[in-house]
């Protein structure tokens, strides 16, 4: 992966927009989510093994989770008729139940009847509304809105809100392989998996995508988002379909899965944070969520099953990082880490993106001050992790072409084989977290705080983490040149790494350790009222937030850095 970065727009690759698959659904949307409830209805009785007190249990455990939801937990964009329709779900159940005079088949019938109006009501609340007026509306706003935020800060005088001369691509890296990606998705299907840090990255996804030429993507945003006036028209606008985190059972699970993999099968490119929901510690996804992902491996087989083996039924993963100096939300992200970590009772989440106001503020401070932001895109891979050239054929790790379609067979025959498709799963997840730690781009911030906080965990190591956090601020301090001979340390290590491909580094490491250091020290947390780090008056490297320089310093984690520092 090179420092180049794309300067431009690229040419649409399909320039008709009647060609994009998206909007090929959207026409068909009523038939389209009628599909995806009979699938998702055929695959939870499969899982019942079509056997009714089975079905009635799952019946009452989704009721009761759901019930528990909207006395526990409920939020703005829930419809106003949720209670309604699962008073109405209780009080079929419970007329069933009592019901003497009905036969199996009757019963069975009448749970089935109950089961297909959930999923028809969650099928409804995942689809997305895509529409290509406000596709384009959302991407002028975007590009506009941005660009003029840009220069405003850029360039001096009274013309400079209408001044081009910076771009969205100056602010906003792209890099990696771009040409690639743009190759493959003109040839078969694109699922993009990238971190997840901010409630920023939905809209800066499919601005890249955008920008790179490609059609629009499906992906799952967050059902909170919507909470959210802006976030929830530009979702809307983007192609998202939704995905309710609260949601554990098993017939909203199954169900958002079916909607994921009909809609690959449809031909639609797709994009998942595989991570789930945000980075809560700073880390690099390391535990992905394999459910969606699962998805995309059964469409790759249902298209092998359905005949569709060239090119054009080949499902290309593709993972990509998103690389910040600062995320907005990171102090209530790494307040619920902690939580979660030190096994404290139940706690309300609270967020920086919590209005459109506040995001407004942000956006703006943002692009008025220089931090940037990169978006790394990796090499494409197939369903089993295997790199794909560019003319999208599978290549194992001697180089020589293997067949995908292989990994579906068994004597002979492709079969249908659940327990096998989670292993490969599993196998998948692991190739695309190994993929994120090499692309994973280090900025001057990630190596400030990385130093940092591995200083002072040396000079306490008697503590344990937590205890650790709780030192006062006021009583730790780091002598600056040791500060620097050990960020130059860290920084020989990073570029050692770069040489083994096992990670990349920003083009402002390439400069003066004691530019490095201060542009670190400018951009770590920017944003933040509590500076994660500063340089006092006494040229000692302090920090104002313990938690935040802990979350900063995540960044890093994998790559077996803290060894320096024993």
């Amino acid at each position: 992966m090179t420092d180049d970065y794309i300067k431009h727009q690229y040419a649409p690759i399909l320039p008709k927009k009647d060609e994009w698959p998206v909007v090929k659904l959207s026409k068909n949307r009523k038939e389209f989510l009628n599909k995806v409830t009979e699938a998702s209805v055929a695959r939870i009785l499969r899982h019942t093994g079509n056997q009714v007190h089975l079905l009635k249990e799952e019946l009452e455990t989704v009721l009761y989770r759901e019930r528990l939801r909207l006395k526990q937990n409920p939020w703005l964009v829930d419809p106003d008729n949720e209670p309604a329709f699962w008073a109405k779900v209780k009080s079929s159940l419970l007329g069933i139940g009592v019901e003497n005079t009905l036969t199996d088949a009757e019963r069975k019938a009448a749970y089935i009847a109950i089961l297909e109006s959930i999923v028809r009501r969650y099928v409804e609340e995942i689809a997305g509304n895509f529409k290509h007026s406000h596709y384009k509306a959302t991407r002028r706003i975007v590009t506009y809105g941005f660009s003029r935020l840009l220069n405003t800060a850029r360039v001096k005088g009274f013309k400079s809100f209408f001044s081009t001369q910076y771009t969205l691509q100056d602010k906003i890296q792209i890099i990696g392989e771009t040409d690639q990606i743009r190759e493959l998705a003109s040839k078969g299907t694109i699922v993009m998996v990238p971190t997840h840090f901010s409630n920023l990255d939905s809209i800066l996804i499919g601005w890249t995508i955008s920008t790179l030429g490609l059609p629009p993507f499906i992906y799952g945003a967050g059902l909170n988002l919507f909470n959210i006036q802006i976030f929830a028209y530009f979702m809307n606008a983007l192609g998202a379909y939704k995905v309710d985190r609260r949601k554990k059972n098993m017939v909203y699970l199954e169900t958002l899965k079916t909607y994921s993999s009909e809609a690959i099968q449809f031909g639609c490119h797709s994009l998942f944070f595989p991570g789930g929901t945000r980075s809560r510690s700073g880390n690099l996804e390391s535990r992905l969520k394999l459910g969606l992902l699962s998805s995309a491996m059964e469409a790759q087989r249902v298209n092998y099953q359905n005949g569709i083996t060239d090119i054009g039924g080949k499902i290309f993963v593709v993972p990509v990082t998103i690389n910040y100096h600062f995320v907005l939300e990171a102090p209530s992200l790494i307040h619920d880490h902690l939580n979660l970590t030190g096994q404290e009772r139940y706690y309300k989440e609270s967020d920086e993106f919590s209005n459109s106001y506040k995001i407004s503020k942000f956006l703006v401070k943002f692009f008025t001050k220089g931090s940037d932001i990169s978006v790394s895109i990796g090499k494409a891979m197939d369903i089993m992790g295997n790199y794909v050239d560019a003319e999208g054929n599978s290549r194992d790790r001697a180089g020589r072409i293997i067949d995908c379609r292989d990994y579906f067979m068994s004597n002979g025959q492709l079969t249908v084989d659940t327990q096998r498709e989670e292993e490969y799963t599993k196998a998948l997840g692991s190739r695309i977290v190994e993929e994120f730690h090499k692309i994973n781009r280090v900025f001057s911030s990630h190596l400030v705080a990385f130093t940092a906080f591995n200083m002072i965990k040396k000079a306490n190591k008697k503590l344990d983490l937590f205890s650790l956090l709780k030192v006062p601020e006021e009583d730790i301090s780091i002598p600056y040149d040791q500060f620097r001979a050990k960020c130059l340390r860290v920084l020989n290590r990073i570029k050692e790494l770069k040489a083994e491909e096992k990670l990349h580094m920003a083009p402002h490491l390439n400069v003066d350790i004691d530019q490095i250091i201060a542009h670190g020290l400018e951009n770590v947390g920017m944003y933040h009222a509590k500076r994660p780090l500063i340089k006092n008056q006494n040229n000692e490297i302090v920090t104002e937030d313990m938690n935040l320089l802990y979350y900063y310093h995540n960044r890093l984690d994998g790559y077996e850095l803290e060894k320096l520092f024993r």
